[in-house]
């Protein structure tokens, strides 16, 4: 997916691609990282046709999931995919824990939201357990909000969302 990476003050997000497979690999098996994540942690097998649907999704939508760097490394993903609960356009963020605090999070969402609505989605929500305050601060922080609460395997869950403004015409 060239001509999609984006820029932010101190981070390069590009689509994932089968270059990214070990580093995603190693995300996706930690439980600091993936722990909360719908599903949870992942194996090899897992990740690798997670990322075989990303990739079949940036050819069909245009939009989808990044890689995040900073400084040339690679420290998680950010990005959106179909949820498959049937709640719509969903983003997910995903650091490993070192790089956590830092405001990675806010900054990396915040633009692959942006470009979500840039590319022409309309919607796009969130979803993150009651108790997950770092996640909730940072939907917070990139203008979602919380529009309601379910019950998932025991645990409260939160659904954030935001929709494109409609244009208006002068």
């Amino acid at each position: 997916m060239l001509g999609y990476e984006l820029q932010t003050a101190r981070l390069m997000l590009r689509p994932v691609s089968w270059q990214d497979m070990e580093p995603m690999v190693r995300l996706k098996k930690d439980i600091g990282a993936f722990g909360t994540m719908l599903g949870g942690v992942r194996n090899r097998v897992q990740a690798e046709r997670e990322m075989a649907e990303d990739i079949a999704f940036w050819a069909e939508r245009k939009v989808g999931i990044f890689s995040i760097f900073e400084n040339g490394q690679f420290v998680g993903m950010t990005g959106v995919h179909e949820r498959p609960d049937g709640r719509g356009l969903g983003l997910r963020i995903a650091l490993f824990p070192y790089v956590s605090g830092r405001g990675i999070a806010r900054e990396a969402a915040g633009r692959v939201l942006s470009f979500t609505f840039e590319a022409g989605e309309k919607r796009v929500v969130a979803v993150t357990r009651e108790d997950n305050l770092a996640s909730r601060i940072v939907l917070g922080s990139i203008g979602m909000t919380l529009s309601e609460q379910f019950q998932r395997d025991g645990q409260t869950m939160l659904l954030y969302e935001k929709s494109q403004a409609p244009l208006k015409w002068s």
